[in-house]
């Protein structure tokens, strides 16, 4: 996992067709804009959690047994 930090109007680009924004941070809230492909499917997590259990278990478990750089 990648963990940057991001002022509003600053962004991070994933791969070739996803880019994500910061456009507003307020007393803690923040919002993010996504620009990807219409064809890529964007889930909150509490969403994808709910509906892909196992893909978070699996992805967590991923995530604990990678080496920290």
């Amino acid at each position: 996992m990648l963990v940057v930090g991001r002022n509003p109007g600053e962004y991070v680009v994933i791969g070739d067709g996803i880019m994500v924004r910061v456009v507003k941070s307020n007393d803690g809230d923040l919002r993010l804009a996504i620009e990807a492909p219409k064809d890529l499917p964007i889930w909150r997590g509490e969403l994808y959690e709910e509906l892909f259990p196992s893909k978070d278990a699996a992805s967590s478990q991923a995530a604990e047994r990678k080496p920290k750089r």
